[in-house]
This record gives C-alpha cells, sequence and structure tokens, in this order.
C-alpha cells in the first residue's frame, strides 16, 4: 500500500510506524486513521515482523484528532457522530488487539485521540518533554475511547477528565500511564532497544501472553464500558454545546490556532 500521512518501514524484527503530519502536530485525521489501520494489518501478516513501534515525525507524536477537519464537517447528527467514532474507536482497539506487542515513543504532545492510541499500545515509552491529557473536555467534547479508568484508576481519571488538565512525563509515569521516561535525544534509540529485546520471545509465546492479559480486561467489561462511552459520545458531540458551537465558529472564521487559545484561555493559566 501506499502511504500518505505515515510512514511504514520494516527493520527486522520490527515493523516502525509514524504518524507523518508534522505541520498539523500528527494530526489524527480521516484518512490518516485509515492509513493507521492498513499499517497495522500489514504488520500483523508479515512474518518478519516481531514488535510495531509507534512513533510522530516532527514536534510532537501527536495533537489527537484533527479538529479542523471536524469543524469543516459542520453540524452532525448523533448517528452521523456515531459512524464516525465507532470508526475512531475500531482503529485504536486494532492496536490494542494485534497479536504482536505495540510499543508507543511519545515526545511532546499526545493528546486526545492520541493518548488513547498510546494507552492502548502494550508498552510506552515518553521523552522528559511529552505531555498527555484529554483537553477535548474544554469544549464540550470527550474521549472516544475510555481506556484511562483502566490504565490509572477512577479517581484520577476523574480528575483529568472533569479538568482537562495534561500531565506531563513523570506524572505519567508516576501514575503507571508509560512505562518509561527517558530524554528527548535517546527516544529512538530506546525504544528499539526495548522492542529488540522483546523480540526475543519467539511469537507463538507472545501470542498467548498478550492474548489472555487483554482477555482479563475484557471479562472484566471493557468492551461493554467502550460501547456505552461510544453512544455517550455520540450524544455529546452532537449536542450544540454553546462551548461546541463558539470553538466551531471561531476555527471557520480565525482558524484552529485561535479557537485552541480560546479555549485554553477559559481555563486561565491552568494546565
Amino acid at each position: 500500500m501506499t502511504y500518505h500521512d505515515l510512514i511504514y518501514e520494516v527493520r527486522e524484527p520490527i515493523a516502525h510506524i509514524t504518524l507523518n503530519r508534522p505541520d498539523s502536530l500528527n494530526a489524527l485525521s480521516h484518512r490518516l486513521v485509515d492509513e493507521l489501520e492498513a499499517a497495522l494489518n500489514e504488520a500483523e501478516a508479515d512474518e518478519r515482523v516481531r514488535v510495531v513501534i509507534l512513533s510522530g515525525a516532527g514536534r510532537a507524536f501527536s495533537a489527537g484528532y484533527d479538529l479542523k477537519e471536524d469543524a469543516d464537517a459542520g453540524e452532525r447528527t448523533a448517528y452521523d457522530w456515531q459512524g464516525e467514532l465507532a470508526r475512531d474507536l475500531e482503529v485504536t482497539m486494532r492496536v490494542w488487539e494485534l497479536t504482536k506487542p505495540v510499543i508507543a515513543a511519545v515526545h511532546s504532545y499526545c493528546l486526545a485521540g492520541a493518548c488513547e492510541l498510546a494507552m492502548a499500545c502494550d508498552l510506552t515509552i515518553a521523552s522528559e518533554d511529552a505531555m498527555f491529557g484529554e483537553p477535548e473536555v474544554r469544549y464540550g467534547s470527550g474521549p472516544v475511547t475510555l481506556l484511562m479508568p483502566w490504565l490509572i484508576g477512577v479517581k484520577k481519571t476523574k480528575e483529568l477528565l472533569y479538568t482537562g488538565d495534561t500531565i506531563d512525563a513523570q506524572e505519567a509515569l508516576r501514575l503507571g500511564l508509560v512505562n518509561r521516561v527517558v530524554s528527548r535525544e535517546s527516544l529512538e534509540q530506546e525504544a528499539e532497544a526495548l522492542a529488540l529485546k522483546v523480540a526475543r520471545v519467539p511469537p507463538e509465546v507472545m501470542r498467548l501472553t498478550k492474548g489472555p492479559i487483554n482477555r482479563t480486561f475484557e471479562i472484566m467489561g471493557l468492551y461493554a464500558a467502550l460501547d456505552t462511552n461510544l453512544q455517550a459520545s455520540s450524544i455529546l458531540n452532537s449536542a450544540g454545546s454553546p462551548e461546541q458551537l463558539e470553538f466551531n465558529r471561531i476555527v471557520q472564521e480565525d482558524g484552529l490556532k485561535a479557537a485552541l487559545a480560546w479555549r485554553e484561555g477559559r481555563y486561565g493559566s491552568d494546565k
């Protein structure tokens, strides 16, 4: 497959998937989401690949879903949103469901849908400048793939999703959202070293290790919870709250940067 918005490269035994929309901080457009699914499927089918590393080109891992693309689409019904959000959920959970381990190598912004992608990965290495969070709650949206309570517990999840605050790499490490924090300069090297170590595990052993771990969460109700959140998010995104309408108006008239400044300005100097 020819990719436009990501780079797919196999350096045996690792498949490197790099989100590649650096001018938009690797915002997750519809095309990029589709290409990510295709790249994951390609890695799954390739017998040379034992581990996948997911990273972002340029200044950040990813700022999340493409808000300009959403604003340009105009008002949509809950039914319309349900289809779109179900697609986003499906691709994020493709990372979770891959039989091969996926390592996220995160630098700078890892927000909203990108934070969900990192949470779906088996392991996450973050550089010291990494920032995690779900700031979309600040203008009337919410997480599409509600994995956070399963990883860090209910109290901290509620704090982050009630405020839209972000956390730095060290706080993410303390909460168990990431496995390691390294320097920005050594991020790629550290991710590859971990991938090579993991790749020593025979593929059949890996499948029979990852599968039951994931199944544990599924038995606890993971997929039922995600489906409940999907239905709620579809209603939420179509609600037409004053904050949503104002955010979209500013995007259309003044651009996304101005809309983000308005969103964050409502919270003063908070993170």
